[in-house]
């Protein structure tokens, strides 16, 4: 197939090119409670092929250059190929961007992914994470409503027209599953799981958790006053604090002027707590653009180390294109869990929408359980909202030593932030 795309961007008169080609192959499961409802096997191959097309500057000097993508399937026959290229090349002069030049050749041997995940049958993969996703359902007053769960294991082969043909293998495990409790309030609570390793211990702890929190939302009160608290955030909820710090070093950012952080500078400003240590893990080891990748260091001790991003940035940049990063890991944890949430303080573990704003550096989210701790006391509350922001909690950040792992996130299970404004719902 990647050969007849060859000769149809030749026909079509395409000189740069880039094809993508994956072939995935994924075991789905479907549960009502811990009834298998439906089971299903895909076995998919697509072809997504970028053409880039060069626009005369009007002053002479370095063209223009546009790109657009167009995903191909196996059953096209050469004309309708042509057809779909032919529209895409003619689509790419009125996408000209400021010149770059394209990514480094690269070319080596398929690079294939070891461990259980990658090479075992997906059913038995499948299997062991299901027993692992049920096994803490066993109590009677929370339980496991639904669950979803996907077993995938993949092929990628890049080839382009500056001679690179790369490829690698890679096998991911993820899903979702509802916890409910019906008593004294029936409440539902969505979670989401991905890992690239067969991590059964993780997602059994994290639907552990998930049926204390609904267990724990089914009674919770509407008492918190507003105000300003510390703040204690725990799971994705502080990959997507941290986010703040990929999103403001990648050098899209930097190119556009939303974030105007130099290498070398220190981010992070004056601190009484922990220093920020943020590394960008290459989760394969090329980007799709071809590019071979490394684990990269953006943040040590709050001090910006490097710009990452895809080739055209990058280059718009005079850095080494990176390319696009999946994962980040975080280097801090000096206290304990259970020292961190001492009181007072709100331990915020359920949102019905957080999210952390990049460009103001603010962050917060609609709150569906949390913990007040104070004087010894732990209650559940529910209602109200986070409004908080990254640059004046960035001064007293505490992480825990306990670690928390996904397919996006590798570090401290949670982080403190001093006097956080907190709208309540109680009176």
């Amino acid at each position: 197939m990647i050969e007849r795309i060859k000769s149809a961007l030749a026909r079509c008169g395409v000189a740069m090119w880039r094809v993508n080609e994956t072939v995935e192959e994924t075991a789905e499961l479907f549960f009502v409670k811990k009834q298998l409802d439906t089971r299903r096997s895909k076995d998919v191959r697509k072809y997504d092929v970028t053409v880039f097309r060069d626009v005369a500057a009007p002053g002479g000097g370095k063209p223009a250059r546009g790109f657009t993508s167009v995903r191909l399937i196996a059953f096209m026959d050469d004309a309708q190929m042509d057809e779909e290229l032919k529209g895409a090349y003619y689509a790419a002069q009125f996408a000209a961007n400021p010149y770059f030049d394209l990514p480094d050749s690269a070319r080596a041997p398929m690079a294939r992914k070891t461990g259980e995940l990658a090479e075992a049958p997906l059913a038995r993969s499948a299997g062991k994470m299901v027993k692992a996703l049920f096994a803490p359902d066993v109590h009677g007053d929370a339980f496991v409503n639904s669950a979803e769960l996907f077993v995938s294991r993949s092929v990628h082969h890049i080839v382009s027209s500056e001679g690179t043909d790369v490829s690698y293998t890679d096998a991911r495990v993820c899903g979702e599953f509802v916890v409910q409790c019906r008593e004294p309030e029936d409440v539902e609570i969505h979670n989401t799981f991905e890992y690239d390793q067969l991590d059964e211990r993780a997602l059994s702890a994290k639907v552990e958790e998930a049926l204390t929190f609904v267990r724990d939302r089914a009674r919770a009160q509407r008492v918190l006053k507003s105000g300003k608290y510390d703040l204690v955030l725990s799971g994705n909820a502080v990959a997507e604090v941290l986010s703040y710090y990929i999103s403001r070093s990648s050098a899209s950012s930097v190119y556009a002027r939303y974030s105007t952080w130099k290498r070398g500078e220190d981010v992070q400003g004056e601190t009484a707590g922990e220093r920020l240590s943020l590394t960008l893990q290459a989760t394969a080891p090329y980007s799709g653009e071809g590019i071979p990748m490394a684990d990269l260091p953006v943040l040590e001790s709050g001090t910006l180390n490097a710009y990452h991003g895809p080739n055209r940035f990058c280059r718009y940049l005079n850095v080494k294109p990176t390319g696009l990063y999946e994962k980040v890991s975080c280097a801090n944890g000096t206290t304990p869990f259970e020292t961190l949430k001492k009181g007072p303080v709100v331990w915020a573990v359920t949102f019905s929408d957080f999210q952390m704003d990049a460009m103001s550096g603010h962050f917060g989210g609609e709150i569906r359980l949390a913990y007040l701790i104070e004087d010894g006391k732990v209650t559940p509350i529910t209602g109200g909202s986070v409004n908080g922001s990254i640059l004046e909690a960035q001064k007293n950040l505490v992480f825990s030593t306990e670690r928390y792992v996904t397919a996006q996130y590798e570090g401290p299970y949670a982080v403190r932030l001093k006097g956080v404004s907190i709208a309540g719902a109680g009176e």
